[in-house]
Protein backbone atom coordinates (compact mmCIF):
# COMPACT_ATOMS: atom_id res chain seq x y z
CA UNK A 1 0.00 0.00 0.00
CA UNK A 2 0.99 3.59 -0.55
CA UNK A 3 2.54 5.55 2.21
CA UNK A 4 0.73 9.16 1.69
CA UNK A 5 1.94 11.10 4.85
CA UNK A 6 1.07 14.59 5.70
CA UNK A 7 3.66 16.85 7.33
CA UNK A 8 1.74 19.37 9.52
CA UNK A 9 3.79 22.33 10.69
CA UNK A 10 2.76 23.97 14.27
CA UNK A 11 6.17 25.50 15.12
CA UNK A 12 5.69 28.79 14.35
CA UNK A 13 6.05 31.55 17.13
CA UNK A 14 2.82 33.95 15.51
CA UNK A 15 4.83 37.25 16.44
CA UNK A 16 1.96 38.83 14.47
CA UNK A 17 -0.60 37.48 16.53
CA UNK A 18 0.70 39.69 19.33
CA UNK A 19 0.02 37.32 21.59
CA UNK A 20 2.14 35.06 24.72
CA UNK A 21 0.16 32.22 22.94
CA UNK A 22 1.67 30.74 19.86
CA UNK A 23 -1.17 30.86 17.37
CA UNK A 24 -1.71 27.19 16.49
CA UNK A 25 -2.39 26.34 20.32
CA UNK A 26 -5.16 29.71 20.42
CA UNK A 27 -8.52 28.28 21.20
CA UNK A 28 -11.17 28.38 18.27
CA UNK A 29 -14.98 26.90 19.37
CA UNK A 30 -13.29 25.51 22.07
CA UNK A 31 -10.69 23.74 20.86
CA UNK A 32 -6.79 24.52 19.60
CA UNK A 33 -6.68 25.84 16.46
CA UNK A 34 -4.50 23.27 15.72
CA UNK A 35 -6.84 20.48 16.18
CA UNK A 36 -9.40 21.49 13.14
CA UNK A 37 -5.98 20.74 10.54
CA UNK A 38 -5.16 17.69 12.41
CA UNK A 39 -8.60 16.09 12.30
CA UNK A 40 -8.65 17.11 9.05
CA UNK A 41 -5.94 14.82 7.79
CA UNK A 42 -7.05 12.07 10.48
CA UNK A 43 -10.20 11.43 8.88
CA UNK A 44 -8.39 12.02 5.04
CA UNK A 45 -6.90 9.27 2.68
CA UNK A 46 -3.17 10.04 4.55
CA UNK A 47 -2.13 7.44 5.50
CA UNK A 48 0.39 8.81 8.51
CA UNK A 49 0.61 12.23 10.03
CA UNK A 50 4.24 14.11 11.16
CA UNK A 51 3.06 16.74 13.60
CA UNK A 52 6.39 19.11 13.80
CA UNK A 53 6.77 21.90 16.87
CA UNK A 54 8.75 23.74 19.48
CA UNK A 55 10.65 21.50 21.72
CA UNK A 56 9.02 22.82 24.66
CA UNK A 57 5.72 21.91 22.85
CA UNK A 58 5.71 18.63 22.25
CA UNK A 59 4.50 16.90 25.09
CA UNK A 60 1.79 19.52 25.29
CA UNK A 61 0.66 18.37 21.57
CA UNK A 62 0.85 14.81 22.73
CA UNK A 63 -1.39 14.87 25.46
CA UNK A 64 -3.62 17.93 24.84
CA UNK A 65 -4.19 17.83 21.33
CA UNK A 66 -3.27 14.24 19.72
CA UNK A 67 -4.05 11.78 22.55
CA UNK A 68 -7.02 14.19 24.79
CA UNK A 69 -8.75 14.66 20.76
CA UNK A 70 -8.32 10.87 19.71
CA UNK A 71 -5.57 11.78 16.37
CA UNK A 72 -5.07 8.15 15.88
CA UNK A 73 -2.65 8.81 12.55
CA UNK A 74 -0.11 11.34 14.37
CA UNK A 75 2.81 8.64 14.18
CA UNK A 76 5.23 11.07 15.55
CA UNK A 77 6.07 14.60 17.07
CA UNK A 78 9.28 16.23 15.59
CA UNK A 79 11.10 18.77 16.53
CA UNK A 80 10.92 21.81 14.68
CA UNK A 81 13.56 24.17 13.64
CA UNK A 82 14.84 28.18 12.84
CA UNK A 83 13.35 29.13 9.82
CA UNK A 84 9.94 27.56 8.09
CA UNK A 85 12.34 25.02 5.87
CA UNK A 86 14.02 23.56 8.50
CA UNK A 87 10.86 22.57 10.05
CA UNK A 88 9.76 21.03 6.91
CA UNK A 89 13.02 19.40 6.41
CA UNK A 90 12.45 17.33 9.88
CA UNK A 91 9.52 16.42 9.33
CA UNK A 92 10.74 15.14 5.71
CA UNK A 93 13.26 13.45 7.68
CA UNK A 94 11.02 12.01 9.81
CA UNK A 95 8.29 10.80 6.63
CA UNK A 96 11.00 8.70 5.41
CA UNK A 97 9.93 5.64 3.22
CA UNK A 98 6.87 7.45 2.48
CA UNK A 99 5.46 7.46 -1.50
CA UNK A 100 3.90 11.20 -0.97
CA UNK A 101 3.80 14.17 1.26
CA UNK A 102 1.55 16.88 1.97
CA UNK A 103 3.04 19.86 3.77
CA UNK A 104 0.31 21.52 5.45
CA UNK A 105 0.27 24.50 7.88
CA UNK A 106 -0.85 23.64 11.17
CA UNK A 107 -2.17 27.86 11.20
CA UNK A 108 -4.88 26.54 8.82
CA UNK A 109 -7.69 25.46 9.98
CA UNK A 110 -10.41 24.96 7.50
CA UNK A 111 -8.23 22.51 4.95
CA UNK A 112 -11.23 20.03 3.82
CA UNK A 113 -11.29 16.38 2.94
CA UNK A 114 -11.77 17.84 -0.69
CA UNK A 115 -9.45 20.01 -1.05
CA UNK A 116 -6.44 17.14 0.35
CA UNK A 117 -8.32 14.44 -2.08
CA UNK A 118 -7.67 16.36 -4.70
CA UNK A 119 -4.15 17.31 -3.47
CA UNK A 120 -3.20 13.38 -3.66
CA UNK A 121 -4.84 12.86 -6.62
CA UNK A 122 -2.87 15.98 -8.39
CA UNK A 123 0.60 14.96 -6.54
CA UNK A 124 0.35 11.25 -7.92
CA UNK A 125 -0.55 12.49 -11.61
CA UNK A 126 2.43 15.08 -11.66
CA UNK A 127 4.60 14.83 -8.89
CA UNK A 128 4.25 18.55 -7.03
CA UNK A 129 1.08 20.18 -6.65
CA UNK A 130 0.23 23.34 -4.44
CA UNK A 131 -3.63 24.56 -3.97
CA UNK A 132 -4.55 28.22 -4.15
CA UNK A 133 -7.03 30.93 -5.03
CA UNK A 134 -7.26 33.78 -7.66
CA UNK A 135 -6.56 36.91 -6.44
CA UNK A 136 -9.42 39.44 -5.66
CA UNK A 137 -7.14 42.55 -5.17
CA UNK A 138 -5.03 44.19 -8.24
CA UNK A 139 -1.68 43.96 -7.07
CA UNK A 140 1.32 46.33 -7.22
CA UNK A 141 4.66 45.74 -7.71
CA UNK A 142 6.24 48.03 -5.03
CA UNK A 143 10.26 49.55 -4.97
CA UNK A 144 12.18 50.54 -1.98
CA UNK A 145 11.51 53.90 -2.86
CA UNK A 146 7.60 53.19 -1.98
CA UNK A 147 6.53 53.74 -5.43
CA UNK A 148 4.80 51.25 -7.73
CA UNK A 149 6.33 49.90 -10.27
CA UNK A 150 4.59 47.61 -12.22
CA UNK A 151 1.21 46.48 -11.91
CA UNK A 152 0.95 42.55 -13.05
CA UNK A 153 -1.77 41.34 -14.74
CA UNK A 154 -4.20 40.15 -12.01
CA UNK A 155 -5.87 37.56 -13.93
CA UNK A 156 -2.57 35.37 -13.92
CA UNK A 157 -1.85 35.84 -10.18
CA UNK A 158 -2.97 33.13 -7.67
CA UNK A 159 -2.21 33.52 -3.76
CA UNK A 160 -0.83 30.13 -2.67
CA UNK A 161 -2.15 28.04 0.12
CA UNK A 162 -1.05 25.17 1.70
CA UNK A 163 -1.46 21.80 2.10
CA UNK A 164 1.43 21.03 -0.64
CA UNK A 165 1.71 17.72 -1.95
CA UNK A 166 5.36 15.57 -4.03
CA UNK A 167 6.46 12.77 -4.73
CA UNK A 168 8.38 12.02 -1.07
CA UNK A 169 12.05 11.28 -3.22
CA UNK A 170 11.72 14.73 -5.14
CA UNK A 171 10.96 17.28 -2.39
CA UNK A 172 13.45 15.25 -0.25
CA UNK A 173 15.76 15.84 -2.89
CA UNK A 174 15.25 19.45 -3.23
CA UNK A 175 14.75 20.36 0.50
CA UNK A 176 18.39 18.95 1.07
CA UNK A 177 20.10 21.00 -1.16
CA UNK A 178 17.90 24.11 0.17
CA UNK A 179 19.32 22.92 3.40
CA UNK A 180 22.99 23.01 2.61
CA UNK A 181 22.88 26.18 0.57
CA UNK A 182 21.18 28.04 4.34
CA UNK A 183 18.59 29.72 1.70
CA UNK A 184 16.94 31.82 3.80
CA UNK A 185 15.15 33.33 1.00
CA UNK A 186 12.50 30.63 0.34
CA UNK A 187 8.83 31.18 1.63
CA UNK A 188 6.75 27.72 0.35
CA UNK A 189 7.73 24.08 -0.92
CA UNK A 190 7.15 24.72 -4.23
CA UNK A 191 9.47 27.58 -4.01
CA UNK A 192 12.47 25.20 -2.88
CA UNK A 193 11.52 22.75 -5.62
CA UNK A 194 11.13 25.43 -8.52
CA UNK A 195 14.47 26.73 -7.35
CA UNK A 196 16.45 23.82 -6.11
CA UNK A 197 15.21 21.49 -9.72
CA UNK A 198 13.81 23.56 -11.87
CA UNK A 199 10.59 21.72 -12.03
CA UNK A 200 7.32 23.40 -12.63
CA UNK A 201 4.67 22.68 -10.05
CA UNK A 202 0.77 22.31 -10.82
CA UNK A 203 -1.50 24.34 -9.16
CA UNK A 204 -5.05 23.77 -8.38
CA UNK A 205 -7.87 25.50 -7.03
CA UNK A 206 -7.99 25.58 -2.98
CA UNK A 207 -10.84 27.47 -1.00
CA UNK A 208 -11.09 31.15 0.06
CA UNK A 209 -11.98 29.73 3.64
CA UNK A 210 -8.33 27.66 3.25
CA UNK A 211 -7.00 31.03 5.29
CA UNK A 212 -3.45 31.08 7.04
CA UNK A 213 -4.47 32.90 10.68
CA UNK A 214 -1.50 35.45 11.19
CA UNK A 215 -3.04 37.78 12.90
CA UNK A 216 -5.60 39.04 15.54
CA UNK A 217 -8.13 39.86 12.49
CA UNK A 218 -7.90 36.64 10.92
CA UNK A 219 -9.13 35.14 14.00
CA UNK A 220 -12.15 36.90 14.15
CA UNK A 221 -12.73 36.25 10.32
CA UNK A 222 -12.09 31.98 10.90
CA UNK A 223 -14.62 32.29 14.19
CA UNK A 224 -17.08 33.64 11.87
CA UNK A 225 -16.68 30.78 9.72
CA UNK A 226 -16.54 28.53 12.56
CA UNK A 227 -20.33 30.02 13.60
CA UNK A 228 -20.99 29.78 10.11
CA UNK A 229 -20.22 25.72 10.13
CA UNK A 230 -22.65 25.45 13.40
CA UNK A 231 -25.50 27.18 11.95
CA UNK A 232 -25.78 24.73 8.95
Amino acid sequence: MERITAIILAAGSGKRMNSTVHKQYMVLAGKPMLYYALKAFDESAVTDIVLVTGVDEITYCKREIVDKYNIHKVRTIVEGGRERYHSVYAGLKAAVGSDYVLIHDGARPFVTEDIIARSIETAKACSACVVGMPVKDTIKVVGTDGFAKETPERKKLWQVQTPQSFSYSLIVDAYEKVVALEDDTVTDDAMVLERMTGRQVRVIEGSYRNIKITTPEDLLVAEAYLKDVVKK
